[in-house]
């Protein structure tokens, strides 16, 4: 038994060590990425976001380590692999030279890519995916993009916060993305309504999917779908509360802790109306099975 544990050590070390030269290869490429971000990046509000997402990553690979000290497989895909690796490095090239962060940090993906197919094929590929795909979330969009989406989300979450406060009797209008409630104007800003916090949303609904692991197509699509108005219901109760705030307590308030406040609140209402929905997917879903299962019996 002892010499078997020796064996198992050893083999350990020696898998630990052959992979090391790539190890330290892909963190002489991306430290100075991360420390871009770090430093500038995710110093914006827009961006906040950005070390939650890479805390997660990380921890879904760490859940997967086994992988790194397991003996490579006979499906390996030097072709495909070599060739991911080479768009990856391309476009890490063009990222870092011209300043590009989307390239620069995206490059991440096929490079990644590349390295498991070299390394463990399709299986090593499937088991990794979640986490490649997951990293979409934490790349910067061009702000031509974001801007073009950013504004009908801003107005549309906006006219809805208008549009119930008002119905429950509170003084509000508004005049564009800007709410007027009593003496106070308040502007609804991107963080509070933009492509960032959907993007923010839409990775904590897929990490949901990823933790539940259900086996149905149904309740994955459907949920994954639904993430997107969940996520615009969550902006509206965020902006709601931060109105009603000013209202009460003043714009001091309404700017102050109480803001930061509100963005935790929208994570949570968003996680709760998530699991809410995911339980009456399971109930439809479940209903459905039992209905189809009679209608079967009688016939």
């Amino acid at each position: 038994m002892i010499n078997a544990a020796l064996r198992d050590a050893k083999n350990y070390y020696s898998i630990l060590w052959g992979v090391a030269p790539l190890l330290l290869g892909l963190f002489i490429l991306y430290v100075p990425t991360y420390y871009n971000l770090a430093t500038v990046t995710w110093q914006s509000e827009d961006q906040a976001h950005g070390p939650l997402i890479l805390m997660i990553i990380l921890y879904l690979i760490w859940v997967r380590k086994d992988f790194f000290f397991s003996p490579g497989t006979a499906d390996t895909q030097p072709l495909l692999g070599w060739l991911f690796l080479i768009i990856g490095l391309f476009f890490y090239v063009i990222g870092r030279s011209q300043d590009i962060v989307m390239f620069d940090l995206g490059s991440q993906i096929p490079v990644l890519t590349g390295l498991l197919l070299l390394k463990g094929g399709f299986p090593a590929l499937r088991k990794f995916i979640f986490p490649l795909f997951f990293m979409i979330f934490m790349i910067p969009l061009p702000g031509a993009i974001i801007d073009a989406i950013t504004m009908p989300m801003k107005i549309a979450v906006s006219y809805v916060a208008e549009f119930v406060l008002y119905g429950i009797g509170y003084p509000i209008a508004r005049s564009g993305v800007i709410l007027q409630i009593g003496q106070y104007q308040l502007l609804v800003a991107d963080a509070c309504a933009g492509l960032h916090t959907l993007m923010s949303l839409e990775a904590l609904g897929l990490l949901y999917l990823n933790i539940v692991k259900s086996n149905s197509l149904f309740r994955n699509v459907t949920l994954a779908i639904l993430i997107v108005p969940i996520s615009f219901t969550a902006n509206v109760i965020r902006v709601m509360t931060l109105t009603l705030i000013t209202y009460y307590f003043g714009d001091a308030a309404g700017q102050g802790f109480m803001h930061g406040f509100a963005g935790m609140l929208l994570f949570v209402v968003a996680l709760l109306l998530i699991i809410w929905v995911d339980s009456l997917l399971q109930f439809i879903e479940k209903k459905w099975r039992l209905n189809r299962h009679a209608k079967l019996g009688k016939a």
